[in-house]
């Protein structure tokens, strides 16, 4: 009989690990690297154990564990990496784990945590190395405060990725020096692929601004237009990635942009392609989407002013996902008929649907709503048993799906 341990609140200390290079290990080992994970994490429980912490959640060679005191989250760390480290492991799977640690107050859903702490946890855990274990500042001056015995490295300011501001970040020692490990991974650290785009605008002053914009972000601007007929022709010449279009252009500054964009769906689908509005119409929107969600976005020119997040848009179209403007989403989410298939949704189910439309993945739904991946998946898979629609692991089919059904 299993018994249900509560989890710690309050201000808890989180534990994140994962195996480093565990691509690469699966490749080496084949069918042996199951036995592998299951020691891994027979190591890491045992060592949890021990200091009385809770596993919140274990996925592949990933622990999210949870701890009354962050004093028993850094030995638990610091067991775990010597039961590792003196471990005997099969001929070519020296398995090296990378750990974080973080302490705050974590609000409890769904026997889960959610909030930026979860998030921060999971990015000091994303920024080690294999054989290492990183702390906040916040935890390092708790442990130090309580258990002075505990040896720790400053590491200095590091920018996280998806954090505003940055994390100073401690190494746990371990006999082990600094010296030992490269610097900890960054978000400036992760290459970004250089996009081609092709840009139309009638408006010269807007569409340089949006060039220069996107430029400063990392992409080349490819092509330049003025009209539909002259952004079909740039298209054909320099495939480029994402096209990205006015609604409304010369002749008639009516629908042209949007006629431009199908046709350009049409005849070169593997160009992704943004539309810019000055309003929100929902109408062209599941036009622009009748027949597929994939490197397709629509937004309403409002939206370049937040340029890290206009950037993040046409990067996803260009890579091939979607980016519907937070507006017209709502206003397709929140229209009411007289049989409305979201009235059985919950509050928090309406806000991970409309982050679902605007073509968000998991991980960047869970990032912007501060809960866990976990806690996305089980709101997810909630959604489309109420909604009747068969769950897809296509995030973009998936887009489809729920923009058609809401617009059926």
């Amino acid at each position: 009989m299993n018994t249900v341990v509560e989890l710690p609140v309050g201000t808890v200390t989180l534990l994140f690990t994962d195996v480093e290079d565990s691509t690469r290990l699966v490749q080496g080992l084949g069918a042996d690297y199951a036995g592998v994970l299951a020691e891994h994490r027979r190591l890491i429980r045992a060592a949890v154990a021990d200091s009385s912490g809770q596993v919140v959640d274990c996925r592949a060679d990933e622990f999210f564990v949870a701890f009354g005191d962050a004093n028993g989250a850094v030995a638990a760390a610091a067991g775990a990496q010597q039961a590792l480290a003196g471990h005997t492991w099969p001929a070519g799977a020296p398995l090296r784990v990378r750990m974080g640690i973080h302490t705050g107050e974590p609000a409890i859903e769904d026997d889960s945590y959610f909030g930026i702490d979860v998030h921060r946890a999971a990015r000091i855990c994303s920024a080690a190395h294999g054989g290492q274990v990183l702390l906040s500042d916040r935890t390092r001056a708790v442990v130090q405060a309580e258990a002075p015995a505990w040896a720790f490295e400053d590491l200095g300011e590091h920018r996280l990725k998806g954090l505003e501001l940055p994390e100073r970040l401690f190494q746990l020692t371990l006999d082990v020096p600094t010296s030992a490990f490269p610097p900890p991974r960054t978000a400036a650290d992760e290459p970004q692929e250089r996009k081609r785009v092709v840009l139309a605008e009638d408006s010269v002053l807007l569409r340089e601004g949006i060039a220069l914009l996107l430029e400063d972000q990392g992409f080349e601007i490819v092509g330049q237009s003025a009209n539909g007929d002259d952004l079909l022709l740039k298209v054909r010449s320099y495939s480029p990635d994402v096209a990205i279009v006015d609604i409304r252009m010369p002749p008639t500054h009516t629908d042209e942009g949007l006629r431009a964009a199908q046709k350009i769906r049409a005849e070169h689908p593997g160009v992704g392609v943004l539309v810019l509005s000055q309003y929100a119409e929902p109408a062209y929107a599941l036009e622009l989407l009748s027949e597929t969600a994939e490197g397709v976005g629509y937004l309403l020119k409002d939206r370049i002013s937040d340029v890290n997040e206009f950037a993040a848009a046409v990067r996803r179209v260009a890579d091939g996902g979607s980016a519907l403007d937070p507006e017209v989403v709502s206003q397709l989410v929140g229209r009411r008929r007289a049989q409305d298939p979201l009235e059985d949704l919950s509050p928090r189910e309406r806000e991970v649907l409309g982050l679902m439309a605007e073509g968000r993945s998991n991980q960047a739904i869970a990032q912007a709503l501060f809960v866990t991946d976990r806690a996305v998946e089980k709101h997810v898979t909630s959604i489309f048993a109420k909604l009747r629609i068969a769950a897809s692991s296509d995030d973009h089919r998936r887009v489809l799906a729920v923009l058609a059904f809401l617009g059926s």
